[in-house]
């Protein structure tokens, strides 16, 4: 069903994956404090980022060609430019997660530990923080078809959309407990998993909110990608991926292993790249 790419041993990650403008594919090592990069013919370089407890976690590309990658260990997110990465302070005590690019080109991220959502000016890198109104638990973030960034707050089971011209508005699951993380965004709305209760749920612009269990409430899925029809759950307890159709339909994906536990999700072209705890990066094509 697809190719695995052996992009380190299990103690290394990976965690998540992200696109180069060259076309390399990067995978964060979280536990060894390394990106690895996986290059047109799958050969594979590894580069050290000299701070093993660094745990480089998510990537994203903003428009200006930069791929930015978070520092959730040591408060620091990296900047690929013209293939030479360099560190962004984010100051302490804000443990940097999961980045996206916003609608006006900046790198934006969630500070975990800051309870608050920070932008990076792509052109000053300077770093202004957003404080959450509730102490929520940033996790994973998207910019919404609505121009707003949008994302996860993990423990009060809640989506927070901040316009930075007007704040936060927070929707609220109806289980506190569900511990939504990954969110996507299509035309018309956004996917997020909860990886509490087993369920992939959908907020459309319109506020209307549906949620589909899983087969197995106990599958854990982690993230999240838009696809045609509906969406792609990585599911690190299962060991596997779900694809969720728009009517609530829900398809196993087949090609791992017991012990992957799959955790980051990369779409690029036909392809859906998977990032897993057993050392390989899986390219699969699911559609």
């Amino acid at each position: 069903m697809g190719r695995r790419i052996a992009v380190g041993v299990p103690d290394d990650g990976p965690y998540a994956l992200g696109l180069d403008p060259t076309g390399g594919v990067w995978a964060s090592l979280v536990y060894s404090g390394r990106l690895a990069r996986v290059g047109p013919d799958d050969e594979v370089t590894v580069h050290d980022l000299d701070a093993p407890g660094s745990r480089p976690s998510r990537f994203a590309a903003t428009p200006d060609g930069s791929l930015w990658c978070t520092r959730t260990g040591d408060h620091r997110v990296e900047r690929l430019v013209e293939g030479t990465w360099h560190g962004v302070d984010t100051g302490a005590g804000t443990g940097p997660y999961d980045v996206t690019a916003g609608p006006d080109g900046a790198a934006w991220f969630t500070a975990i530990e800051a309870e608050a959502v920070g932008r990076i000016d792509p052109a000053t890198e300077e770093v202004t923080l957003h404080p959450l109104p509730i102490a929520g638990m940033p996790a994973m973030i998207t910019t919404g078809p609505d121009g707003a960034l949008w994302c996860t707050l993990n423990r009060v089971g809640a989506l927070a959309r901040l316009d930075p011209a007007s704040g936060f508005a927070l929707t609220h699951l109806p289980d506190a407990g569900c511990g939504p993380v990954g969110i996507a965004a299509d035309g018309d709305g956004l996917w997020f998993v909860e990886i509490l209760a087993g369920r992939v749920g959908r907020l459309d612009l319109d506020g209307r909110l549906t949620e589909h269990d899983l087969p197995d409430r106990g599958a854990k899925p982690h993230d999240v990608v838009a696809v045609a029809g509906g969406c792609v759950a990585s599911l690190w307890g299962a060991s596997g991926l779900a694809r969720v159709t728009s009517d609530g339909s829900v398809h196993a994906l087949d090609g791992f292993e017991p012990d992957d536990h799959p955790h980051g999700l990369l779409g690029r072209g036909d392809d859906l790249w998977v990032a897993c705890d057993s050392g390989a990066v899986l390219v699969l094509n699911p559609y």
